[in-house]
């Protein structure tokens, strides 16, 4: 072998820096989307402050810094899951969540947040059928939508036997669902009194799309879970919101529920 044919032979023999490199991006997409450091990284993130789903589409509809960041952190290599992306929506999570703790993640409305739902519902509707179940639903939705339009409530969304509406005045939220609660006390369908409970509260929910998310909405929400069959509960919050003449309002008891501010109370409003 001459030293041309040996120059040439050992030069196959040394890795070309394109080669090297080819092979160091194989080997990091693989380590990046090794599913037990993927699963190992979603396990940190459920150890984290903030919502570990945060990254999906609805909890980043929004027009707020982090969330315009998350989507795009979101569309990278869309359809394929990594550790890169699980991380990089780990430290917006904890972002988000900070932000909310300060304020910064609510909107910029106040308004009152009204839940309502059927007491021992789901027991009586599994034991007749479709049709009167249907029957109640209507006559139940039509009693309910037409007190809230009539105080000039916003229906966000029906929930099965109960709805999601805001105010712009606490006064008519308290108001709409007392008459709810009145209109729906004379509704019976196959021997059923349906039994109507509702909770409000005071705040400034985000609004995304044609629905609301955030702090103020999961206190509404356990607002209302914390009422009995054909109670109207209110965070003190929002009564401090309104004159309460012309109301019975009940004693203030601590909502002891999880994700509701510790400071809160509630009261059973009824009218006078």
């Amino acid at each position: 072998m001459d030293s041309r044919e040996l120059i040439q032979d050992r030069a196959g023999d040394v890795e070309q820096p394109a080669d090297r490199l080819a092979r160091l991006r194989g080997a990091v997409t693989r380590i990046d989307s090794e599913p037990s450091l993927i699963s190992a990284t979603r396990r940190f993130r459920r150890r984290l402050p903030g919502d570990e789903k945060f990254g999906d589409p609805l909890s980043i509809a929004g027009r707020a810094p982090v969330e315009m960041i998350a989507r795009g952190v979101s569309a990278l290599q869309p359809g394929r899951e990594s550790v890169t992306k699980e991380l990089g929506l780990s430290a917006l999570q904890v972002w988000q969540s900070l932000s909310e703790a300060a304020g910064r993640g609510r909107g910029d409305l106040d308004m009152a947040v009204l839940f309502t739902d059927l007491v021992g519902f789901s027991p009586w509707a599994l034991r007749v059928g479709d049709a009167a179940v249907l029957e109640l639903l209507r006559e139940v939705g039509t009693a309910v939508e037409d007190a809230i339009t009539s105080h000039d409530g916003r229906i966000v969304k029906r929930l099965g036997d109960g709805v999601m509406a805001t105010f712009l005045s606490a006064e008519a939220a308290v108001e709409a669902a007392l008459d709810a609660h009145d209109a729906v006390n004379g509704i019976e369908v196959d021997g059923y009194a349906p039994r109507m409970r509702a909770g409000i509260h005071w705040g400034r929910p985000r609004k995304l799309g044609g629905d609301y998310l955030g702090v103020d909405v999961n206190v509404a929400a356990r607002v209302a879970a914390a009422a009995k069959a054909e109670q109207v509960l209110v965070s003190d919050v929002l009564l401090a919101q309104i004159d309460a003449e012309g109301l019975r309002t009940g004693r203030a008891k601590r909502l002891r529920a999880d994700g509701a501010p510790s400071d809160l109370r509630v009261i059973r409003v009824t009218r006078a």
